[in-house]
């Protein structure tokens, strides 16, 4: 039986052994965010706006916030006396003129109160907004007066990370067996004749069941956020296959 060896033509080995695949790519911010009130109040200050940079911890905006501090005074106020009763009462059990059963009531007023600071000490927190992490204030939805809710949040910012960029590559799922983490991405922004390069550095578990396409993730520096483009993702699927037909 004669035996025949067919070489898989150039446009079948470009479909399954690829060395350059074509992708197309979107710009995000590796780090992104929605900051929002958790705590219904009115918006008192605000500190940044729209392109400011902002270090992890700074203070974006804060509400009204008067009353809690007035309630916080006078809780520390009603701590400083517990704090005596209890040092009053510890002395005289020490001394053996009371019994255990009524410092313990002291003890825990004591305490309580103290609990108590602690809660509002936590919702005075709320009334300030503070940064997650470090970035640029990219927009701003609020105004000082506006009244916003803890029930129904509303967005005071979105912030999004300085320089650090994200690329989402989509390219053909008739690949998925070839592209691999490490390949190489060379792309082109749309509209700019500069060739940029970066590393697919992780890929999604799973095809976008409405373009057929699978999605790769390669990080980038300072380019604008929403940027789109395409260009080739680099394999190392570089074998001749061969077929025999007997």
């Amino acid at each position: 039986m004669k035996k025949i060896v067919l070489l898989f033509s150039l446009a079948f080995s470009f479909n399954t052994n690829a060395k350059e695949v074509y992708a197309t790519f979107t710009v995000y911010a590796q780090k992104s965010a929605k900051l929002a009130f958790n705590y219904t109040g009115v918006v008192k200050e605000i500190n940044v706006d729209i392109m400011s940079v902002v270090k992890k911890g700074d203070v974006l905006a804060t509400l009204i916030s008067d009353d809690l501090i007035a309630t916080n005074n006078a809780t520390k106020v009603n701590l400083k006396y517990a704090k005596s009763e209890l040092e009053r009462y510890q002395d005289l059990y020490n001394k053996k003129l009371i019994d255990k059963s009524q410092l313990d009531k002291y003890k825990q007023a004591y305490e309580s109160i103290n609990a108590q600071i602690e809660i509002e000490k936590t919702i005075y927190d709320k009334t300030i907004l503070r940064a997650p992490f470090d970035g640029v204030i990219s927009q701003r939805m609020i105004e000082s007066g506006d009244v916003v809710s803890g029930q129904t949040l509303k967005t005071a910012y979105q912030i999004q990370s300085q320089h650090d960029r994200m690329l989402v590559v989509q390219f053909d799922q008739m690949y998925n067996t070839q592209v691999k983490i490490g390949d190489v991405f060379k792309y082109k922004l749309d509209g700019d004749n500069r060739q940029y390069e970066g590393t697919i550095y992780r890929i999604y578990p799973e095809v976008n069941m409405e373009n057929r396409k699978i999605a790769a993730q390669v990080l980038a520096k300072d380019l604008k956020v929403g940027l789109f483009g395409e260009g080739y993702i680099f394999t190392d699927s570089s074998l001749t296959e061969t077929t025999v037909l007997e």
